[in-house]
């Protein structure tokens, strides 16, 4: 059964290890698919100016800088009805479209395609696009150069982005979207575009113009991020979790943020953390991977830290990349402290199913072992019960049968066999009552009438059961009687039936000592009630402390009382204690080992023979 028990606990907890690491799964992908949903739709907002301008593998090798402007007009003005379903239409995120001219024989230009003019003008160079034009003129002189201007000069990183070319590009990648490069800095969509207006062939190696669209950050940060959030961590009362854009880096910076304190703590205060723009699985071996990998919270799990989809590769200007990276963290508490508190709760659960059950087998261990005494016990109350009744119907029966064959003839000798049957018989019949009466206390049946007693009336009706049962010319009862003690309360038959098997008992272990003292006292209790303490003392052989309370259960005999052969069933103090204790009294004993043993009744006083005694 301890083996059962730690087999049980042992698959408790792999059970409730497994059932957490579930919960845990089924949370984060819940959490990492709304976050791919968002990061889905994020493009969807951001590459629908790429969609309208229609730049495609080509780079626009049969279109005018004329070309662009109508679409991008077109784009801007369109009705929603005039657009295809699901489809993204949002001309406030885009700020200004422009044309980079850097393959000139005079000084690159900057061409601005004017949506409410619709012209295209020259224009400065507005100071934040420097960094980024200066990048695209370096890189002009052919398609394939271009393709990889997001990269730093000197390096080459596998896979950071969409692939160089239309075939490099997964099959995945719409052509609409290829070859587009993002710039976080401003932010800005780039495309390289040849220009055929020169009048020479194009041709893979021919140098290339670019298209520069930048976007509005304000609306950005204002709408499109908010109504993202909403859209996918939104709940009945409002965000389920704390949401923030954030530039990673050195030097970290707020694109977007749904509660002002939210995202300035570093990425280890987020639940989930993912990298928008990249870098991808190929490149975790840059200097960005311990932002992010090294995360502590649920540093385990695995869709704590993860990489969204790659559309556009990303303008890097240093060795360490700054990229764009998503933070959520459950608004209540953080996903650590409520996966926790489930493998706490699912621990305490199971370890109280253990418990019960431990309980219940130690119960039932003991039920078992009890059970097992129990019969043991009733095997020799059966064995000691028939020599009690065997010896009495022996001396009855050789009795008469000497009477019948005409052995005894003589007065004298009639009385002494008339006697002898006689004694022998009420022994018989007081074996039979305490069977008959241990067998109605067992079904409940037995019931008591309490009334007012004298403890006079009670001694003397003792005093004449108590003949036969002992034989007088052996036994000396001795009585010390307080006087003038009040009435108590308890059953006349009871009181004396429990009073006569602590005689009978001490006649049967006193020893070589026959003297059977029998005294009553006034005893006051702790609750001022008061009792009659009734003790019978012998002067027999003792009993061990350690049997001392045992000697009131149900067919006990002591080992030593066995061995001395005294004859005896166990029922008389049990049936004792029982009568004791259903009149509202109780039976206790004191003993030393070889100078007699003290049993004593206590009955409470009758309370209105208390008062008229007072």
């Amino acid at each position: 059964m301890a083996g059962l028990l730690a087999a049980v606990a042992y698959l408790q907890f792999r059970w409730t290890t497994d059932a957490v690491n579930a919960a845990q799964i089924r949370v984060g992908a819940r959490l990492e698919s709304l976050s791919m949903k968002w990061h889905r739709d994020l493009y969807g907002e951001l590459s629908a100016i790429c969609v309208a301008m229609q730049v495609g593998p080509d780079s626009g090798a049969r279109d005018t800088w004329n070309d662009y402007l109508d679409r991008y007009v077109a784009w801007n003005y369109a009705l929603p009805y005039e657009t295809l379903p699901n489809v993204y239409r949002n001309p406030d995120l885009v700020k200004e479209v422009y044309i980079w001219e850097t393959n000139l024989q005079r000084e690159p230009e900057l061409l601005l395609l004017n949506v409410d003019s619709k012209k295209i003008v020259s224009t400065s160079v507005p100071p934040a696009m420097v960094p980024l034009l200066n990048r695209l003129q370096k890189n002009s002189s052919n398609l394939s150069v271009a393709l990889k201007a997001w990269q730093l000069a000197g390096t080459f990183q596998a896979g950071h982005g969409l692939a160089g070319s239309a075939a490099e590009a997964g099959p995945s990648v719409s052509n609409t979207t290829t070859g587009w490069q993002f710039d976080e800095d401003i932010p800005a969509l780039v495309h390289p575009i040849f220009h055929h207006d020169r009048g020479k062939p194009l041709n893979s190696q021919s140098p290339v113009d670019w298209i520069v669209i930048t976007l509005d950050l304000n609306v950005l940060q204002k709408r499109i991020l908010p109504e993202l959030s909403t859209r996918y961590f939104g709940g009945l009362d409002g965000l389920e979790y704390r949401v923030a854009v954030i530039a990673a880096g050195n030097k970290p910076r707020t694109i977007y943020s749904s509660d002002a304190s939210f995202g300035t703590e570093g990425l280890d205060a987020a639940d989930s953390v993912m990298s928008i723009f990249g870098p991808t699985p190929d490149a975790l071996g840059s200097n960005f991977t311990p932002l992010i990998v090294k995360s502590t919270a649920l540093r385990n799990s695995e869709w704590h830290n993860f990489l969204g989809p790659i559309w556009f590769p990303v303008f890097e200007y240093d060795a360490q990349p700054y990229p764009w990276v998503l933070e959520l963290k459950h608004r209540a508490e953080p996903m650590p402290v409520v996966i926790s508190r489930i493998k706490l709760r699912n621990l305490i659960a199971s370890a109280l199913v253990l418990l019960l059950l431990a309980a219940s087998m130690a119960f039932l261990t003991i039920s078992g072992l009890n059970a097992q005494k129990f019969a043991k016990l009733q095997m020799n109350f059966v064995a000691s019960i028939s020599h009690e009744l065997r010896t009495p119907l022996t001396v009855i029966y050789s009795a008469a049968e000497n009477i019948k064959d005409g052995v005894v003839t003589d007065k004298a000798g009639l009385e002494h066999y008339g006697s002898l049957i006689m004694n022998q018989t009420r022994v018989l019949t007081s074996d039979v009552d305490r069977i008959l009466q241990f067998a109605s206390i067992r079904s409940g049946r037995d019931k008591y009438k309490l009334r007012p007693l004298q403890v006079a009336d009670i001694l003397q009706r003792v005093r004449d059961d108590s003949v036969g049962l002992v034989p007088g010319e052996s036994v000396v009862l001795e009585e010390s009687i307080q006087p003038g003690l009040p009435k108590v309360s308890g059953d006349f038959l009871g009181v004396c039936s429990c009073l006569g098997n602590l005689i009978s008992n001490a006649a049967k272990y006193g020893g070589d000592d026959r003297r059977i003292r029998i005294s009553a006292t006034l005893s006051p209790l702790d609750d001022d009630r008061r009792a009659v303490a009734i003790s019978v003392h012998d002067n027999g052989m003792g009993i061990k402390a350690s049997e001392l309370q045992q000697v009131f259960d149900p067919f006990y005999r002591s080992p030593a009382a066995i061995e001395a052969q005294i004859h005896g069933a166990g029922l008389g103090l049990s049936l004792a204690k029982h009568l004791a204790e259903a009149m509202g009294g109780s039976l206790t004993a004191s003993s030393e080992l070889g100078i007699g043993s003290t049993f004593t009744l206590r009955l409470m006083v009758d309370q209105p023979a208390a008062d008229e005694q007072e």
